[in-house]
């Protein structure tokens, strides 16, 4: 069976600090189909972009702001059949596309995502992580599924069906993307591979602080269908 073209997509804003070992994860990955690594950069004032065009395959400039709209900015130039959004600062294995992909022969499936963890030694952030994979996990069997654009991977036609992320939410556009899309199909955890990011918002926030500032966020969005503001969801660099 022949595999599909993959373009993976990564959004940047000031991110040199992690973009080259994102970037040279990608280019030691196994897969043995064609794809692209496509960086979508929101304007940024550091070597985000110098380093980016050493590994990248397209690198381009995205004046909106927000990471919903570089993510649709490089998928608006990809010309993969499946779509991977993965964050400038998460590493996948050498695996990670190839067992995605492979989620995709079932033509009922219009989106993966694998687990998540955290690039520590810490056994407690082993274990926050842990806590939010069995929730990723348990939402999947609901009609509203919570993917993290951590690492994802959806149908290209199916994204722009449901025209992809919503680029007037600051935070959160993951989740209400993967609730949409669901519609169209299934979403599945493809537990054989993992991705790998910096727990540095945890560290910013303080683990106890991050726990009950999820909590908060998370249950104003599902229950009042309110994603938190920028001010609420700051960048951590």
């Amino acid at each position: 069976m022949k595999k599909p073209f993959v373009s993976v997509i990564i959004p940047t804003l000031n991110e040199e600090k992690y973009i080259e070992k994102t970037l040279k994860a990608l280019k030691n990955q196994d897969f043995e189909g064609k794809f692209e690594i496509i960086v979508a950069d929101g304007m940024s004032k550091d070597n985000t972009v110098k380093i980016a065009r050493k590994y990248a395959d397209k690198v381009i400039l995205v004046k909106k702001k927000g990471i919903a709209a570089g993510r649709n900015e490089g998928a608006r130039v990809a010309k993969g059949d499946v779509l991977i959004f993965v964050d400038a600062d998460t590493v996948l294995l050498p695996n990670t596309i190839s067992e995605l992909v492979k989620a995709f022969k079932d033509k009922k499936v219009v989106g993966a995502a694998c687990p998540i963890i955290p690039l520590s030694a810490k056994i407690e952030d082993f274990f926050l992580y842990w806590g939010y994979n069995q929730y990723m996990k348990a939402t999947l069997k609901t009609k509203r599924p919570h993917v993290p654009g951590i690492c994802c991977a959806y149908r290209k036609d199916a994204f722009w069906e449901v025209n992809g992320f919503n680029e007037k939410m600051k935070a959160w556009e993951d989740y209400d993307l993967s609730e949409r899309i669901s519609k169209l199909g299934k979403i599945v955890l493809v537990e054989s591979t993992l991705a790998i990011t910096s727990p540095r918002r945890i560290k910013a926030w303080g683990k106890l602080g991050a726990v009950l500032k999820y909590l908060k966020l998370h249950f104003n969005y599902l229950l009042k269908g309110k994603s938190p503001s920028a001010k609420e969801y700051e960048p951590v660099r």
